[in-house]
């Protein structure tokens, strides 16, 4: 086994540890179904293994939001075909973990233009070190990487859309985006959101629980009542979604916050059970003590 599909290997066992989906193994892939899910005539989400795809189509092609693991290429392509015999012109990168661009290598090598945030494309082309997990995980193929970054914000003017592009700091991590399909009124919110489980905040790598709240009010202040949500992870949500999470992960924040300051332990902490009221809405897959740790250890070290 090659290194780095070692230390892919181990990410993903990261990843089932710490996140609400599963990353299956290499041969498990084969059995994964992609189901797609219609937000609008010309907006769709796919769901497979990873990170919720989205799916814009029209005159100008198709502009994908993710996709997922590069084991799933065939499928994926497969899903969209049914919805729309276009090309897959672009592909929009919500973060650089492994299960929303592990697809970026057979598109950019097919032609697509890849686009993100200029640090999920730093974080994809250098090895990159969990401290907390003593784990490391090497560098994207070049054929992976993002060709255009930004810093901000972009706008793409494509399928008769305005597509608003943005970047919320220091949030899930430090390379996070979301996506506003304006005239379809769907926004695709990558790991900023999770409608079903526990987020992972990646802390080690620019993440904080306080930039998740902080998101979930940008996000809220840019949607409305009728705005259809992709999440990163978790079916089809909308407005009412987005403030019952904000209001999951503020009551736990606050609720830790306060015993550290009490000088209580992670593990009298984690006894307490700051997360009881919402285990049986967000525990389906992330077990409540990952989520109380995750946050301790982002507000412990401030």
């Amino acid at each position: 086994m090659s290194n780095r599909l070692k230390s892919l290997l181990s990410f993903l066992v990261l990843l089932i540890l710490l996140t609400p989906f599963s990353a299956p193994s290499a041969q498990e892939f084969d059995k994964v179904q992609i189901k797609t899910i219609k937000a609008t005539d010309q907006v769709y989400m796919l769901m497979g293994s990873g990170g919720n795809i989205g799916v814009s189509v029209g005159k100008d092609g198709i502009i994908l939001v993710d996709d997922q693991f590069a084991e799933l290429h065939e499928k994926i392509k497969t899903a969209i075909s049914k919805i729309h015999s276009g090309p897959i012109r672009f592909v929009l990168n919500t973060n650089w973990h492994y299960d929303h661009v592990m697809g970026n290598e057979p598109l950019g090598k097919a032609g697509a233009v890849i686009i993100a945030h200029e640090n999920s494309r730093k974080r994809m082309a250098s090895e990159q070190y969990y401290p907390f997990f003593d784990l490391r995980t090497p560098p994207f193929p070049e054929a992976a990487l993002p060709v255009i970054t930004f810093s901000d914000s972009i706008t793409l003017y494509l399928n008769d859309e305005e597509i608003y592009v943005f970047h919320i700091k220091n949030a899930h991590s430090d390379a996070d985006i979301a996506i506003l399909f304006r005239k379809a009124n769907v926004m695709h919110t990558g790991d900023l959101y999770f409608s079903a489980g526990y987020p992972f905040i990646d802390v080690p790598h620019g993440g904080c629980i306080d930039g998740m709240i902080a998101a979930a009010d940008t996000i809220l202040e840019m949607i409305d009542e009728n705005t259809k949500v992709i999440p990163g992870h978790g079916p089809l949500s909308n407005r009412e979604g987005v403030k019952n999470y904000r209001h999951m992960l503020a009551t736990i924040r606050d609720r830790v916050m306060q015993q550290i300051k009490e000088g209580k332990t992670l593990e009298e902490i984690i006894a307490s059970k700051p997360t009881s009221e919402f285990d049986e809405d967000w525990a389906e897959a992330m077990p409540p003590e990952a989520i109380v740790k995750i946050i301790y250890n982002d507000l412990s070290k401030r």
